[in-house]
């Protein structure tokens, strides 16, 4: 009996062994279907053909003086820039926009109720270009530019009175500036080289420009021109109308040539150094009187948030007539210059 258990006992083991090697067998198989299954090619990521960023940067210095012996007057100094950009490059296209916006105001005790900007810039560039192969360093470009202020500037003068109030110090300054007064508009069309990273000439041969001033008492010492009917003034209305400005056209057409170089590099992760010299030539009306334009900037990222920041701007245009410093009445064209140290706190937003 016992040998009958047992030869059931050992026919049922080979059974589930020869069912399990059958098992492994089906699932080894099925393994190696799958294997050599075709697989499905995971979906490529969607190319980013724009590429944007913006930096807000924000300043506040504040000085106060109290039984000072060396003297002084409390004064509050604020300063904020944007500076905007958005690329888009794809096979041989490329266009590229910029909008850099800074404004910084002071105000000192000694000035009851005035308050002076020390800063105030508008700048907007786009360039569309066109690469004449996969490997040149020339591009085909069309580019566009704009250049104004937020608002008035004024140089101040010395009133003849002790501790001035607020109207005092209104009456002793001069309007120099305002918004869109000046402004300027430009647009060329030429070849761009770029040899390297960090540097690259437009040469456009065909550029427009055109000066706006909006406010009429600005526009003759910025070279706009007479309306024709001015032109031979013959009443009182018309010497009234020359003296307040508004004789004069509010726009200014020039045609001619642009050149504008750029650089920019850094030296490490966080210092950089960037300028931009714009030439502009009017072929019409004397042409050997260029205009320039020369910015500069030195940014130093001291820690995440926390810039220094130092840039410059170097103007020269034959048609602004400029007081000197000595007798307001001698108006020539003469060299502007500006330069602007800044300690910001900032924050990026990129892609």
């Amino acid at each position: 009996m016992k040998k009958i258990f047992t030869s059931i006992a050992l026919m049922a083991l080979a059974g589930i062994f020869a069912y399990a090697q059958d098992a492994q067998q089906a699932a080894a198989n099925a393994a190696q279907e799958l294997a050599n299954a075709p697989q499905e090619a995971a979906a490529a990521p969607k190319p980013k053909y724009w590429t944007p960023s913006l930096e807000i940067a924000l300043g506040l210095n504040q000085t106060n003086f109290e039984n000072w012996a060396a003297g002084g007057f409390d004064n509050i100094n604020f300063v904020s820039s944007i500076d905007a950009k958005e690329d888009f490059a794809k096979n041989l296209t490329t266009w590229n926009n910029r909008l850099q916006m800074q404004y910084a105001f002071l105000w000192s005790e000694d000035k009851e109720g005035i308050i002076q900007k020390s800063n105030d810039v508008i700048y907007f560039q786009s360039k569309f270009g066109y690469k004449t192969g996969k490997e040149s360093k020339w591009s085909y470009t069309a580019s566009y530019d704009f250049r104004s202020q937020f608002s008035n500037g004024y140089l101040y003068g010395v009133p003849d009175e002790n501790n001035p109030e607020k109207n005092t110090w209104k009456k002793a300054r001069t309007l120099k500036s305002g918004f869109l007064s000046p402004a300027y508009n430009n647009l060329a069309i030429g070849m761009e080289w770029i040899p390297n990273k960090w540097f690259s000439v437009n040469i456009a041969p065909i550029a427009g420009s055109i000066t706006i001033v909006d406010l009429p008492e600005l526009r003759k010492n910025y070279g706009m021109e007479l309306k024709s009917r001015y032109e031979n003034p013959t009443t009182h209305a018309d010497t009234v109308a020359i003296t307040k400005g508004t004789a004069y056209k509010s726009a200014k057409m020039q045609f001619g040539g642009q050149l504008k170089a750029n650089v920019k590099f850094a030296l490490n992760d966080n210092f950089t150094f960037e300028s931009q010299l714009v030439l502009f030539s009017d072929y019409l009306d004397k042409p050997q009187n260029l205009r320039v334009n020369w910015d500069t900037g030195i940014n130093w990222q001291l820690s995440k948030y926390l810039k220094l920041g130092f840039n410059t701007w170097m103007i020269y245009d034959p048609n602004v007539l400029i007081a000197s410093k000595d007798d307001p009445e001698d108006l020539a064209p003469r060299t502007q210059f500006k330069e602007f140290l800044s300690f910001n706190f900032t924050y990026t937003f990129k892609r």
